[in-house]
């Protein structure tokens, strides 16, 4: 109890405790395409990805906006018709890094974009 209690009071005072502590909602798929680095670095398999898609009753990547592991684990798929404004992906910032279509595995030792 008393490391819950240190950890909390410190998380509540200190930045930078509070980001080792507390999770933020990563983007995982953006537009239809992974974001490789945020899939790896939340340990999310693409496999894992399209099964969050499957769950919310869409069966195409292309109308998907965005999936995003929210902060308790959960996934959150956001389709392109609900997207709107954007607003409630303030919280959730996407990392433009290296991405490719879910379908396809990057070559090896490719860092490409796919493109973009």
């Amino acid at each position: 109890m008393t490391l819950q209690f240190v950890t909390a009071w410190a998380s509540d005072r200190f930045r930078g405790v509070r980001r080792l502590v507390k999770a933020e909602p990563t983007v995982l798929l953006h537009e239809g395409r992974l974001l490789h680095d945020a899939t790896r670095g939340q340990r999310v398999t693409p496999d894992e990805v399209r099964q969050a898609i499957r769950a919310q009753g869409t069966g195409a990547l292309e109308l998907v906006h965005a999936v995003v592991l929210e902060a308790d684990g959960g996934f959150s798929v956001i389709s392109r018709p609900q997207y709107g404004s954007g607003s409630a992906m303030d919280g959730a910032p996407e990392r433009r890094t290296r991405h490719h279509h879910v379908g396809k595995q990057p070559a090896p030792g490719s860092s490409s974009d796919c493109g973009r």
